[in-house]
């Protein structure tokens, strides 16, 4: 099954047909004959998307709407709201609880699989963490993401074929949306995409592209292009006009539209299908930025933002790989911070980690972009120097000595602390064709550093070769 998908309608015909028409598209169909069975099932099962009547016969249906916008586990479910009743002030209601759509009964098919096929792909990117888990352990921890409260201003586009025709749209926004908007022709909008930075402050939040019936084909063209380029990809799309019928629409739906209306509708429904966009757009947003910050995480020291031991390894051993395929050798590092416990212990913890800091950006410093530098332990660091000889490896080494050791490091209190450095260098590959034991060089690199300990810290010793 490509989604579980909530059906709530205190009619028992009308569940069965919505469950026969899903389950026929390979839908997960479950049902809920009112407010209180759809709020319990929401909560335990998650359902990917729901369909809700309004007409209820225990809790209305726009006060359903509310309580799964504010309940944690339900905020982010869509809801397509499903109603016989075909007035302006009904929509705009159910859009106002929270309604991502407002479809009246009974819906077309084709129109209403498109919107669901629609509403699963936006939220297919959005449970990441769900599904990996991630939530319950953050929740657990005090990591939980907090409801939103007052959302910025953004940027809304509204875009037609004729410059005159946006800045009209436009001005009938103006009164409802406190968005900033820009009037866009259609030739200046598909500029923008292609010329804007991804994630740069210009780039709109919702384009609005107006369909006068002229030119539908274009139309679809440029939504197609928006929902391509990098910059705009992850902005929300809606198409007002023509397109917004039929099967027109159902298209429109699977090239990409977040949202499709008809012409008719009013600048008040707009602006609520707006912010519903926007709403959307920032939770994708949000948790693009999450698993993103996870996944720099996941290979990043938190403290020196240094590559961490984890992310290490997999270089360390694509280098090798690399090494033997073109008969280059290259040298393995083991840096350890000398007496770095009696920094601790004199000056406290704070101050260890400051040490640490410096001594990542001095060592940063000093290497090629090409090399790798890992913190790997409390106050040790690994350095892989690919392309390089003994004699490249002493040369980096006795620099990287000298460059923690030529200044003391000042803390915030104004104290400064001699710091000193000692160096474990291994050499690989070379002309032999044997594959590499990356654990073997750098259990080599260990030794030439507890050498170097011995010896009286602050230098260097290097084993000429490791494999």
């Amino acid at each position: 099954m490509s989604g579980r998908i909530l059906i709530v309608d205190d009619v028992a015909t009308n569940r069965i047909v919505y469950r026969a028409r899903l389950a026929a598209a390979f839908y997960e169909p479950v049902t809920a004959s009112d407010g209180a069975s759809c709020l319990a099932m929401a909560a335990d099962l998650r359902p990917d998307l729901i369909l809700l009547d309004l007409n209820l016969p225990d809790i209305p249906g726009h006060e359903v709407l509310r309580r799964l916008r504010a309940g944690a586990r339900t905020r982010d479910i869509p809801v397509i709201v499903l109603t016989a009743a075909s007035e302006s002030d009904v929509r705009l209601a159910a859009f106002s609880a929270g309604a991502d759509d407002v479809m009246v009964k009974p819906a077309d098919d084709a129109m209403l699989l498109a919107r669901v096929r629609n509403l699963l792909r936006a939220r297919s990117g959005v449970d990441f963490s769900v599904e990996a888990g991630l939530e319950v352990g953050c929740t657990a921890h005090g990591f939980a993401e907090q409801a939103t409260g007052f959302e910025p201003s953004a940027i809304v586009a509204v875009v037609a074929g004729q410059i005159d025709a946006a800045r009209r749209l436009k001005h009938d926004l103006a009164g409802v949306l406190r968005d900033r908007l820009v009037a866009l022709s259609r030739q200046q909008a598909l500029a923008e995409a292609t010329q804007l930075a991804p994630g740069g402050a210009g780039v709109p939040d919702v384009f609005i592209v107006q369909d006068d019936g002229s030119d539908a084909a274009g139309v679809l063209r440029l939504l197609s292009e928006l929902k391509s380029h990098q910059a705009t990809r992850h902005s929300a799309v809606c198409v007002l006009g023509r397109s917004g019928d039929g099967d027109d629409a159902a298209t429109a739906f699977d090239l990409g539209a977040d949202d499709v209306v008809g012409h008719d509708v009013s600048a008040a429904e707009l602006a609520l299908r707006t912010r519903s966009l926007l709403r959307r757009k920032r939770q994708g947003d949000r948790q693009r930025a999450r698993i993103e910050d996870s996944l720099r995480l996941a290979m990043i020291d938190p403290l020196t933002g240094l590559y961490n031991r984890r992310f290490a390894g997999p270089q360390m051993a694509t280098i090798a790989a690399r090494a033997v395929e073109s008969g280059t050798s290259f040298a393995v590092m083991v840096i350890d911070l000398d007496r770095f416990k009696l920094v601790n212990d004199r000056h406290g913890h704070a101050a260890g980690d400051q040490v640490l800091v410096e001594v990542s950006r001095r060592l940063t410093a000093d290497l090629r972009a090409s090399d790798l530098l890992a913190r790997i332990g409390g106050e040790e660091f690994l350095v892989v120097l690919p392309d390089a000889t003994m004699a490249d490896a002493r040369r980096v080494a006795e620099r990287l000595c000298q460059a923690v050791e030529e200044r003391p490091v000042r803390l915030n209190s104004g104290l400064a602390l001699s710091v000193t450095v000692s160096i474990g260098v291994a050499v690989a590959g070379g002309d032999s064709c044997q594959p590499i034991s990356v654990d073997q060089v750098v259990e080599a690199a260990d030794l030439a550093l507890l050498d170097s300990k011995g010896s009286g810290r602050n230098q260097v010793t290097f084993r000429l070769s490791a494999a």
